[in-house]
């Protein structure tokens, strides 16, 4: 069973991190079509997920194309039940698809005002009272979801789950644009900086492209409040490993970290682990061995 995901820039489509998530976060697998905002390929590109307008946009494996990040969920959930999409238990289940209908249709100001911007942080954003509005319904829904599952863990009904998918975006704009919340949204919103697939999701975003114009805002900036990455620095070979850990290819590009020297097949594979070492647990493996 083969499927085919195209998305836009990491650093910046929303959108495209929960489609991602919805495979990332439960096991799938896609074959991965990256394009970026504002540039002609994004239209050619696409054009070849008919009649997908933007991205995510999902092609099954008998070529019919979903292009909504909540559709696709669904789908998805459908043909792999087991995967745990949706939470098991009805209540739960019913909650979680609650709150992840009503982001999807929602926050519009908290979205016009905070757009995301995975590659910055910034210490004020001079939220509007219709962006506060947001964030405050959004606490009761965060709120509620945990009271009524009763779940003892960081996410929002049990287990990780589409609804927290979801809200990885929302939580990376409160972060990233230091908006106030309680200490129980903010360990929420913790939560999802630290997660694994999110930290992967945020290393590629940092180096798979230059910055978008459209996303600067002219605010006082501070350092991103997630999970502080090991250092890692450019440099030359001998590496320690022959082959590349994402794809088995020879190494040809190179870092050091912790005094070792680890080689990829290519920039990307390499720049993606210096951007956040920990988040690669093929590269981790690699000092462990």
């Amino acid at each position: 069973m083969t499927y085919d995901l195209v998305i836009g820039d990491r650093g910046y489509s929303s959108w495209s991190l929960r489609g991602w998530l919805l495979f990332a976060a439960f096991g799938l697998k896609a074959n991965l079509t990256v394009t970026r905002f504002y540039e002609p390929g994004f239209a050619e590109t696409l054009a070849r997920f008919h009649p997908a307008r933007t991205v995510p946009a999902l092609r099954l494996p008998e070529g019919i194309v979903i292009a909504d990040s909540l559709a696709i969920a669904e789908e998805l959930a459908t043909r792999h039940p087991e995967a745990g999409i949706w939470p098991f238990a009805p209540k739960a289940r019913a909650i979680a698809r609650a709150v992840a209908a009503e982001m999807h249709a929602s926050f519009t100001a908290l979205r016009g005002h905070c757009p995301m911007n995975l590659r910055t942080a910034y210490q004020t954003c001079e939220p509007p009272q219709a962006v506060l509005d947001d964030v405050a319904r959004i606490e009761t829904l965060w709120a509620w979801a945990r009271a009524e599952t009763g779940g003892d863990g960081p996410w929002l009904c049990g287990a990780y789950s589409a609804a927290d998918a979801f809200f990885a975006p929302v939580a990376a704009r409160i972060a990233g644009y230091n908006l106030p919340v309680s200490d129980a949204a903010a360990a929420y919103v913790a939560a999802h900086l630290a997660h694994p697939a999110f930290r992967r999701w945020r290393a590629m975003g940092l180096v798979d492209g230059p910055d978008q114009p459209t996303y600067f805002r002219d605010w006082p900036t501070r350092l991103w409040p997630g999970p502080v990455p090991r250092p890692a620095t450019v440099c030359n070979s001998p590496s320690i490993n022959a082959a590349c850990p994402y794809s088995g290819k020879p190494v040809t590009h190179f870092l050091r970290l912790e005094g070792q020297v680890l080689g990829f097949c290519n920039a990307f594979c390499r720049d993606k682990t210096a951007a956040d070492p920990e988040a690669w647990p093929q590269a981790m493996a690699l000092l462990q061995a």
